[in-house]
């Protein structure tokens, strides 16, 4: 299996553009494993998520849950936790050990200095690696 890397730069809101990538990647049918390495970003996205489609429910658990391997999106905060294998959205600013196990890895890029010289340096490591990259601007989509 080749892991494909996308990264989404210019998102005004990180958690808000990874609410969207996560309802479209669910509704395609996709398992998402979210990658939230401290616990009050964790708690955050799990908190937007309920508030994020107001008629529309996004199935998400934390990783700890007894229901985490038949939800379709689960939140953790190491990888080794994350029970799907389809895509993971990486909300953390180092390049996670075991990524590669994955078939798709989005890389949400928020507007900040220290957010893009974090996600300068991840994508240096994925194109050392060999991964073939796609990037997507975010600020061009929405015509800003």
């Amino acid at each position: 299996m080749t892991t494909e890397i996308r990264f989404y730069h210019n998102a005004p809101d990180r958690l808000r553009v990874a609410c969207v990538l996560t309802a479209k990647a669910c509704a395609g049918g996709k398992r998402i494993s979210v990658f939230a390495p401290d616990g009050g970003t964790a708690r955050h996205f799990d908190q937007m998520l309920w508030a994020f489609q107001p008629l529309a429910f996004v199935p998400h658990v934390p990783a700890g849950s007894p229901l985490a391997a038949e939800t379709p999106v689960v939140i953790g905060t190491t990888l080794d936790v994350l029970p799907h294998d389809d895509v993971l959205i990486n909300l953390g600013d180092e390049l996670p050990a075991g990524f590669d196990r994955f078939e798709l890895v989005l890389e949400i890029v928020g507007p900040s200095d220290p957010e893009r010289a974090a996600a300068r340096g991840r994508y240096r490591d994925y194109k050392a690696r060999g991964y073939t990259l796609a990037a997507h601007d975010l600020a061009q989509r929405s015509g800003e």
